[in-house]
């Protein structure tokens, strides 16, 4: 299974209508990961592969999506990115965990088993 690209409409439908509600409400049937990013970011780039072998690994528990930042702005603005590449966690239940900066595979799958699944 492949990192799902993901809009701002998609992102309303898929976890939360952030236009209608304050209080996070994740409508997803698996924990996610988004990836933050930008075509031109070299951090971005180096992460990618890594997102793509994650989303192999755990497919049918975890959902991993990709949000272009130069693209989607008012996504990107309701979660206050101000550097890329930032990943946010996803759980079933609880709030949403932003993490700045290119992970490794380790410290991202330590996240995974830790807090999403």
């Amino acid at each position: 299974m492949a990192t799902i690209k993901l809009t701002a409409e998609g992102f309303k439908e898929k976890f939360f209508d952030y236009t209608k509600s304050q209080e996070w409400q994740y409508k997803g049937e698996h924990p996610a990961i988004i990836d933050f990013y930008a075509d031109w970011c070299g951090p971005c780039k180096a992460v990618a592969p890594v997102l793509e072998e994650l989303s192999d690994e755990y497919a049918g528990k975890l959902d991993i999506y990709k949000v272009d930042t130069e693209a989607e702005r008012e996504l990107s603005s309701v979660f206050g990115i101000r550097s890329i590449p930032s990943i946010l966690f996803v759980p079933k239940a609880g709030q949403p965990m932003m993490q700045a900066g290119a992970l490794p595979k380790d410290a991202m799958e330590n996240v995974i088993k830790k807090e999403l699944l």
